[in-house]
Formats: structure tokens, C-alpha cells, sequence
């Protein structure tokens, strides 16, 4: 199987958000595995390392998450308008607990897209640790990050992203919709959320209000198995763990070492190991 090319993308075009399980940190063991295609689909974009990554002629780019996909719309469509609009948060007027908590209590009420999705990068900036995530009723919930320093306000990366953008679509869309858009010349590459690093599989939540359990990962696979059937490459991310393995059997696994991104204390923040599960005919 022919692999991507070495990282083309320059130097600012990194990931506008912040972003738990981001693949910035693996990037280059992730790009030399990917397949060459024409056209990349992620059916969980998340913080869009892989996509500012490589260098396909064509992207599709999918998540559940409404407000990540309504953000990078904004920047696809709307770049200066969006960047007019988010720029006001980015200063010390803005960097207090009391603040934030006034943003997130009117981003869980805004109705205006543009508007919310710039109230969604200040919240992802200024939140703790990056976190997104949604109470049981759909509510962004994510406590204040308490930085130490003013977060620097994104605007090269958010042109960078809108550059590469032009060969893009985004999607609000469930994982098995994205995937079964597929056709031959097309890679897919899937970062769902985690699998636990344990045997328990019984409680565990995505970034968005609902949940994606052991069932959903066992239709994940099988979609890719189904895919590479047909001759399109599915490439999956998740933990190096039984569960993964059992269910990504048929897939040929690579074990990559990843650092932890999240953890109250930096220093508490260690390496895990990571597969990726490559299904190809």
C-alpha cells in the first residue's frame, strides 16, 4: 500500500482549537501510515490535525459536534467577519472566572451562528485544559481554565485553516452517514473517542451530549472492514488496549507512543500507547 507524503503543511497552519486526544503530538507517526488518495474524509475531525497535516486534493470533514463544525464553517465562509467578532474576547477585560462564566451561560443561549462560534473558540481557549464537553440537556459545562497568561488570540492559524479550507466540506453528521460516503480513491481516517485503557467498557461519554459506547466502536469496525473490502483504506485511532484489539482484529495494528494532554498537574502528564488499526484490502 502506497503511504501519504512526509508532513507538507507550513509552520502556522496548526489546529485553531485546543483539543483533548488532538493529534498534534503523533502527527508524524500517524502521516507515514496514511494511504494516498485523492480525497481525505474524517468522520471525527475533532481539532483538524490530521487535515491541516497532509496535502489531499480534497477534504471531507464530519463531526457530531454542531458547534466545532459551526465553527469551522464561520472560518471556511465568514473568515473576517468571524475573526472580527472572536478578536473582542481575546483581552484581560475578559480573562476573569466571573467573565467566562458570563460567556458560557450566553453561548448556551445564542442563537446567532457566527456569534456562538466565536464564544466557542473563547471558551475552548480560556476553559480548562481544552475541554469541550455537555451536561445530560446539551449545555457547555466546562469550567474556567484560570490561564496565567492573556491566550494568544489564534488569527494565523485561523487564515491558515480558512486556506486550506477552500478544498473542503464540512458536515454535521453521524460517523456510519460520513463513512458510507465513501468511494473508491477515498481514505479514511477515524479519531472516535476513546475506548478506556482498562477492560471496562460500561461508562464512558464523547465531547458531545451523547454517548458513544462499546456498540457504536463494534459498528465502527465493521464499517471499516466493509470499506476495505471494497478497496477504500480506514485508518482508526484509539487506545492500545484488549477491547481495541479484540475488536480491531481483522485490521493490520501499529503501536504508537502518545504524551497525555489532560491531567490537573502537568507534570503528572505521562506517555500512553495508542494503535492505529489499518484496514486495507
Amino acid at each position: 500500500m502506497q503511504k501519504h507524503p512526509e508532513p507538507h503543511a507550513a509552520a502556522s497552519c496548526k489546529p485553531i482549537l485546543k483539543w483533548v486526544g488532538g493529534k498534534s503530538r503523533i502527527l508524524n507517526q500517524i502521516l507515514p501510515q496514511l494511504p494516498t488518495g485523492r480525497r481525505l474524509i474524517e468522520p471525527f475531525v475533532g481539532g483538524g490535525a490530521v487535515f491541516l497535516g497532509t496535502n489531499y486534493e480534497e477534504y471531507v470533514l464530519c463531526d457530531r459536534n454542531a458547534h466545532l463544525v459551526e465553527l469551522y464553517s464561520a472560518v471556511a465562509n465568514q473568515c473576517e467577519d468571524f475573526l472580527a467578532v472572536a478578536a473582542p474576547y481575546f483581552t484581560e477585560d475578559f480573562r476573569s472566572k466571573e467573565q467566562y462564566l458570563e460567556v458560557r451561560e450566553a453561548f448556551n443561549q445564542e442563537r446567532d451562528p457566527l456569534a456562538r462560534a466565536a464564544k466557542f473558540l473563547y471558551l475552548n481557549r480560556f476553559g480548562f485544559n481544552g475541554l469541550c464537553r455537555y451536561n445530560r440537556s446539551g449545555g457547555f459545562n466546562v469550567p474556567y481554565g484560570a490561564p496565567k497568561a492573556l491566550p494568544r488570540f489564534p488569527a494565523d492559524r485561523v487564515h491558515a485553516f480558512r486556506d486550506k479550507a477552500r478544498r473542503s466540506s464540512f458536515m454535521c453528521a453521524d460517523f456510519a452517514d460520513a463513512m458510507r460516503m465513501a468511494e473508491r480513491g477515498d481514505v479514511v481516517y477515524c479519531d472516535p473517542p476513546y475506548l478506556p485503557r482498562d477492560d471496562s467498557t460500561a461508562s464512558f461519554t464523547g465531547y458531545t451530549a451523547a454517548r458513544f459506547g462499546i456498540e457504536r466502536q463494534k459498528e465502527l469496525a465493521a464499517l471499516a472492514s466493509d470499506l476495505s473490502a471494497r478497496g477504500i483504506p480506514v485508518v482508526i485511532s484509539n487506545h492500545d488496549c484488549e477491547v481495541a484489539r479484540q475488536i480491531y482484529k481483522k485490521a493490520r495494528l501499529i503501536t504508537l507512543e502518545a504524551r497525555r494532554s489532560v491531567s490537573a498537574d502537568s507534570n503528572g502528564r505521562s506517555s500512553v500507547r495508542e494503535l492505529l488499526a489499518i484496514f486495507e484490502r
